[in-house]
């Protein structure tokens, strides 16, 4: 068994609980079924937010609403490049996982611009 990471991003309506809630949840629920992901086959997340969102930590919604209890996360402020996508929530999944296994990256709403 390897390890593999999976990465995703999504923009964030407003800078509110709500809207970073509400953004983590569709963003974590994609992956995972996109990627057939079992929560015990998860390492570690690392979820990181542009400067513009600081209202909440999207951790805190894996843990409440996807019942990642057991899961180690971190939540970090992306580095802040001029004329970089604003407002965007970005993660990283580490999942342990067999070697022939593809993850598939998931961007979503405004973060689709990030990999025309």
């Amino acid at each position: 068994m390897i390890s593999k990471g999976i990465r995703g991003a999504i923009t964030v309506d407003d800078n509110t609980p709500e809207s970073i809630g509400a953004a983590t949840i569709k963003l974590l629920k994609t992956i995972l079924d996109k990627n057939n992901i079992e929560i015990d086959s998860i390492s570690h997340v690392i979820f990181t937010l542009t400067n513009d969102l600081n209202a909440d930590f999207p951790a805190k919604y894996a843990r409440i609403n996807m019942k990642w209890k057991n899961v180690p996360m971190m939540c970090f402020h992306e580095l802040d490049v001029p004329g970089s996508l604003k407002k965007c929530l970005r993660v990283l999944i580490v999942v342990n996982c067999s070697e022939t296994f593809e993850p598939e990256f998931v961007y979503l709403d405004g973060a689709k611009d990030l990999r025309k």
